[in-house]
């Protein structure tokens, strides 16, 4: 019988990974910054993190981190929502 193995117990896969010039709102960036600070991770692994959940369809965030964002769109006074995704114009 095979053994289940729990999802913090899987094997590490391996990836490539490359460099890119993102460009992104500046305030959104911070806020993403400051997050990944808090979580003690690199912006590249929030970023993906964000990514792969949504394309599953899941949320990418417990209640604890949606407080901590909430305190720093706050802090950075980004008052963006989904909303504006497809609205956005550079001055």
């Amino acid at each position: 019988m095979a053994r289940q193995v729990k999802s913090s117990q899987k094997a590490s896969r391996k990836i490539q990974r490359v460099q890119t010039g993102v460009r992104i709102e500046k305030r959104l960036l911070k806020v993403l910054k400051g997050l990944a600070e808090y979580l003690e991770i690199s912006l590249g692994d929030l970023i993906e993190g964000i990514v792969l959940h949504s394309f599953d369809g899941k949320a990418p965030f417990s209640e604890k981190n949606l407080k901590k964002i909430k305190a720093l769109k706050k802090i950075y006074e980004l008052d963006l929502s989904s909303e504006d995704s497809h609205k956005l114009e550079e001055s």
